[in-house]
């Protein structure tokens, strides 16, 4: 059964431009007679109402079609050897152009990647380079007491801290590698002469000796 364009768009719910369209691209088949456009389709693909609706309009609804320019039949263009390089062409440059793409994000990664460590091994520098005092006082004292290969006893210590300033109570009962109760023993005698003794120094909730000035030995017993 054949329609016309403007059957074809009342039936199928299609505006006339797609058909045009789908005409030029050779998706509906169709003929042309006296000028007129005809659409080639299954009668069973029509609703029942239309089947019969269809002849008495086809009157009015051809004399509305001749209205319409003609429309050549349009043939698809015969595939050459020259269009099939082009493609293959233009496919090459498409993929040269995705790993120069892919090159330049690896470079990039690459370069931030080696921004990030150089930034990280400055920030560790800086921490080196900003040890306070204290710190490379105790390890002067730990490397002191390293090389000279002594047992670490009260005394032998003391002959090292004397060439220090101020250090911790904490840090140093550390240096000692004394026992846990041990320490806990020292830390209390030192709270409870606070304040009697001038030995004892307290800065911020912290207590501190000062062995080039005083001597701890009988506080420091254990």
């Amino acid at each position: 059964m054949r329609l016309t364009v403007d059957e074809y768009s009342k039936h199928f719910k299609m505006s006339k431009e797609m058909i045009h369209s789908k005409l030029r691209n050779g998706k509906l088949n169709y003929i042309i007679e006296d000028g007129i456009t005809y659409i080639i389709v299954p009668r069973s693909s029509l609703n029942p109402e239309l089947r019969s609706e269809i002849p008495n309009n086809t009157q009015d609804t051809l004399t509305k079609e001749k209205i319409l320019p003609s429309i050549a039949i349009v043939t698809k263009p015969k595939t050459t050897v020259a269009m099939v390089l082009g493609l293959y062409q233009q496919e090459n440059q498409q993929l040269k152009e995705k790993i120069l793409q892919l090159e330049t994000k690896i470079d990039r990664l690459i370069d931030d990647k080696e921004q990030m460590l150089r930034d990280e091994m400055a920030k560790i520098e800086q921490v080196y380079s900003s040890k306070d005092e204290q710190l490379k006082s105790i390890l002067e004292l730990v490397n002191a007491k390293l090389a000279a290969g002594e047992s670490q006893t009260i005394h032998e210590i003391e002959t090292i801290e004397k060439k220090q300033e101020i250090i911790e109570l904490k840090q140093y009962l550390k240096i000692l590698d004394l026992e846990t109760y041990q320490k806990k023993v020292i830390k209390k005698r030192f709270l409870a002469v606070y304040g009697k003794d001038i030995r004892v120094i307290k800065q911020n909730g912290k207590l501190y000796l000062d062995f080039s000035k005083y001597d701890y030995s009988d506080l420091l017993e254990y």
